[in-house]
């Protein structure tokens, strides 16, 4: 009994530090999509932004586990890769809304608001998962006060756009609207996402599946846009100088997420995704600092900014503290033993990739030279868009740039470093 506690225990712990690091990358990606004030189309940038998505979805997985493994992992649950399409779908619209917002009311106001995502996939993890069920009053007490304090802060920020310089050519109600529908599409999101692993998924092969869904909305939504494929060709020649940038936002934005993925896997929804959203602290950091968003606000803006970011983390924190007890994990389990059954699933190979060990290693095949050639052709698209981009019209404050990026470093190698030696990023 003391190794199960102490093993729970440590997976308690990868996920939290997951959370976090997901927060950092998550906050990272959404600085390009900035260029939206240049004049980019949000379609553009988001379509940009899932190219790098789909690029990086596939390398990650090739390189950390190889294709043999992730194929074993599908091909074990095939009924998974419906689920994983459809998440990638809810993702792109989601991401396209996100753009809008920050475009109506800034980053610094839209992270906020987009986050109650955390409210959404809190109510599916109790409704769907047992999470929190049989938890106790302590942890429901955390959890329903993390979710009030969430609330609260999405409020008071919502307020605070009243207080922003009028814009001529944007509303910030719609920006506002915008943020928190991505919030709830991300949020329904998560349901395909506790599927997968309670069936006991690696993320890793997730993503793989969970990227078609993505690229494939985005295209559509971009030539509806724009008229067609060969106008959207035209557009995206036009903007090329940028792509560079919307690739690399991407790419955050997959390293974040499969951290968050873990967390989730982990932890459950309804804790790794608050624990997750720290990430609207780095967005806000990203905002203020790096691109001056507050400086034409006035003091009791600002104030309120402030005050409902961090009211919204306190609430991230006490829910992500509220450890699962056994009597909760029993609940899990009975959850987990739902899917075996439904799908016919191995329950003790699920038990073991719940804990942290990796069933398919053994099984999966040595790696093939052409995974070496994908990664090589991945770094090779990122030095063609790197050799082509120039510098866009945004004013960066150079110092916090170098600050925060190098902060996202050290958090991407501590937390990867604790995943793999827990867990073999299983």
């Amino acid at each position: 009994m003391h190794e199960v506690r102490r093993s729970n225990a440590s997976l308690h712990l990868v996920g939290v530090v997951c959370g976090f690091t997901a927060g950092a990358w998550l906050g990272a990606a959404e600085a390009p999509t900035k260029l939206v004030t240049t004049g980019i189309s949000p379609f553009l940038i988001s379509l940009g932004m899932v190219a790098g998505v789909f690029v990086a979805r596939w390398t990650l997985p090739v390189a950390i586990k190889g294709t043999s493994y992730v194929w074993l992992d599908l091909k074990a649950k095939p009924h998974l890769a419906v689920w994983a399409v459809l998440a990638g779908m809810l993702w792109a619209v989601a991401n396209t809304l996100t753009v809008f917002a920050i475009r109506n009311v800034g980053l610094s106001v839209a992270f906020p608001l987009w986050n109650t995502n955390s409210l959404v996939g809190l109510f599916w993890g109790w409704l769907l998962f047992n999470e929190l069920r049989d938890a106790g009053r302590g942890q429901w007490a955390k959890v329903l006060g993390g979710t009030a304090a969430i609330v609260v802060g999405a409020m008071l920020l919502a307020w605070a756009t009243a207080h922003q310089p009028p814009n001529a050519q944007h509303s910030a109600a719609m920006g506002v609207l915008a943020a928190l529908a991505a919030g709830l599409l991300w949020g329904t999101m998560y349901i395909p996402y506790r599927k997968a692993y309670i069936s006991g998924m690696n993320p890793l092969s997730f993503v793989t599946v969970f990227t078609v869904g993505e690229l494939a909305t985005c295209l559509v939504l971009a030539m509806a846009f724009h008229g067609g494929w060969q106008p959207m060709l035209d557009e995206v020649a036009r903007i090329r100088p940028a792509l560079f940038w919307l690739f690399l936002g991407g790419f955050c934005w997959v390293l974040g997420d499969l951290f968050q993925q873990y967390a989730a896997k982990y932890i459950g929804i309804g804790r790794g995704i608050p624990l997750s959203n720290t990430n609207q602290l780095w967005g806000l950091a990203w905002g203020a600092l790096v691109f001056g968003e507050f400086a034409g606000l006035g003091g009791a803006a600002r104030g309120l900014i402030v005050a409902g970011s961090v009211v919204m983390a306190a609430g991230a924190a006490a829910i992500s503290l509220a450890a699962a007890p056994e009597a909760e994990r029993s609940s899990w389990r009975r959850a987990i033993r739902r899917e075996c059954d439904r799908y016919n699933l191995d329950a003790a190979a699920v038990e073991q990739a719940l804990e942290g060990r990796d069933p398919l290693a053994a099984a999966a095949a040595a790696r093939r030279w052409w995974e070496f050639a994908v990664v090589a052709a991945a770094i090779g698209i990122f030095a063609w868009l790197g050799w082509h981009a120039e510098r866009q019209p945004i004013e960066v404050d150079r110092f916090w740039l170098a600050v925060l990026s190098a902060a996202s470093l050290a958090a991407l190698f501590g937390g990867g470093w604790l995943l793999w030696r827990r867990t073999r990023f299983s």
